[in-house]
């Protein structure tokens, strides 16, 4: 491919090198960059591509693209945004394959996970088209489950999804799009045709800072979509909705103005039902995932459904038989007198839904097992630790993934908001023995969470990630006691 070709819509600053170069490949990190490559040289996290420009060269890049001269005798293109043009670049070398699906995306602090995989479903049962999902529990092509990094992927990861999508057949994409991603341009480029917001509550203020600053970056996501569908009862909705540059679709629950309302709720032990009311019509609506955050991803679901233009009956058909995500409100079958529920509640606002929504139908103590991630904000610990002993009956402090830090001191930060509360808590560093504690002490009745793993089958000491499936500690426990 000619460079042109890919530089077609880069803004340039700098060009020392011929446009007709003949380029076999694209790469950002220098340890997979191959012979024949353009280059492209991204700042990072921990690292900055632009030192590693010689090292692309010796294994043999044709071509760099960058942020400053790089000061050698090779062939360079200047860019302002080295990552916006790796955005643009791999889009080019993919064959610009967003623009032969209908890209849906999700963002917001919780309920991405649920909401995109839900959606999947519902538009694959309603239109009998094949549907990609790309997301924190894994990539789907169709049937077909490809294992995630991250979240969001980095441009070039994401656009050869979006690629492999295409070729096998996909006539949708539905995506989780994180604050990362958005403020990193790893979506750049793409113009979604539904934009999805679920609600923000604290996260991630260690990588924006602030709330505000976290907000603004859920809200590019509006910038380059058709039409957004907005829960409005959120505190935030509005900065979304100034941000939203299509049609706006309003949801809520406690906001009647909104376009599609949830009406007469029903909680129930094992699932949520309500009627949504919108323009012209009221439908009944049913979810077999439990807890007040279900009703809002289903108003989610449904109002994107709506955007799509798809069947509504059909959708409230299809609904009923979606199957929720693993480790969000899952029960684990243990086949005892209490309950064992693993959930990825990893922020204070999640915390606090899901320990709400098992609350609404425990018949005796909700009992909540958790800890916070190492190397992460450290802001929101006391504030789960607030919410935990508040809203629990009885509370167990542990390790999540320390990574690099002392977990003691991290349960040090936990548990300074607990002070004075002691008998309604008990601290169990070790992850393993404090599930083994909370099963060995469960009362019949008890509803127990095992709160901030979810999906994730490891934990991360150090640097080191270790396997830890929180289903086989419980079923290791049971085995031992007979």
């Amino acid at each position: 491919m000619l460079l042109k070709d890919l530089l077609e819509n880069v803004d340039i600053t700098e060009l020392a090198t011929s446009l007709d170069l003949e380029v076999s490949g694209v790469s950002y990190d220098s340890r997979k960059t191959k012979p024949g490559d353009l280059f492209v040289a991204v700042k990072g996290y921990e690292s900055d591509g632009h030192d590693y420009i010689c090292t692309a060269l010796e294994k043999g890049a044709v071509c760099v693209v960058c942020e400053k001269n790089p000061g050698l005798s090779v062939p360079f293109v200047i860019v302002k945004d080295s990552r916006k043009a790796l955005a643009v670049v791999s889009s080019e070398w993919f064959g610009q394959p967003a623009k032969k699906l209908r890209v849906i995306g999700v963002t917001g602090t919780n309920g991405k996970t649920t909401v995109t995989t839900i959606l999947k479903q519902v538009i694959e049962k309603c239109t009998g088209d094949k549907a990609g999902l790309i997301g924190t529990s894994g990539n789907m092509i169709g049937d077909r489950f490809l294992q995630a990094e991250y979240t969001t992927p980095e441009s070039y990861e994401m656009q050869e999804l979006l690629a492999e999508m295409v070729k096998e057949g996909c006539k949708f994409a539905v995506m989780e799009v994180s604050s990362h991603a958005l403020f990193l341009h790893r979506v750049f480029g793409i113009e979604f045709e539904v934009g999805v917001f679920t609600n923000l509550s604290q996260d991630h203020l260690d990588f924006h800072g602030t709330m505000e600053a976290y907000a603004q970056a859920k809200a590019m996501l509006f910038e380059n979509s058709k039409k957004s569908a907005i829960n409005i009862d959120d505190e935030f909705a509005e900065i979304m909705i100034s941000h939203a540059t299509g049609t706006v679709f309003t949801y809520a629950v406690n906001d009647d103005k909104a376009d599609l309302v949830g009406k007469s709720v029903k909680l129930n032990s094992d699932s949520v039902s309500f009627c949504a009311l919108t323009i012209g019509s009221l439908i009944r609506v049913e979810l077999q995932i439990p807890g007040m955050f279900s009703v809002y991803n289903a108003l989610s679901v449904v109002s994107a459904a709506i955007l799509l233009g798809l069947d509504i009956d059909m959708v409230t058909e299809a609904l009923p038989s979606c199957k929720g995500v693993k480790g969000r409100a899952e029960v684990v079958p243990i086949g005892k007198d209490f309950t064992v529920i693993i959930d990825y509640a990893h922020t204070p606002d999640a915390l606090l839904k899901i320990i709400l929504a098992i609350r609404g139908s425990a018949k005796g103590r909700v009992v909540t097992l958790f800890g916070c991630g190492g190397d992460r904000d450290n802001k929101k610990r006391p504030i789960m630790g607030a919410v935990a002993v508040e809203h629990s009956d009885f509370v167990i402090v542990t390790s999540d993934n320390p990574r690099t830090e002392n977990p003691g001191d991290i349960i040090d930060e936990i548990t300074f908001a607990m002070k004075g509360m002691e008998s309604k808590y008990r601290v169990i560093e070790n992850r393993k023995q404090a599930i083994f504690w909370a099963l060995e002490n469960a009362q019949p009745g008890d509803m127990l969470i095992l709160a901030g793993k979810g999906h994730e089958t490891y934990q991360i000491i150090g640097k080191e990630k270790n396997h830890f499936d929180e289903r086989e500690i419980v079923a290791e426990f049971f085995a031992q006691v007979g």
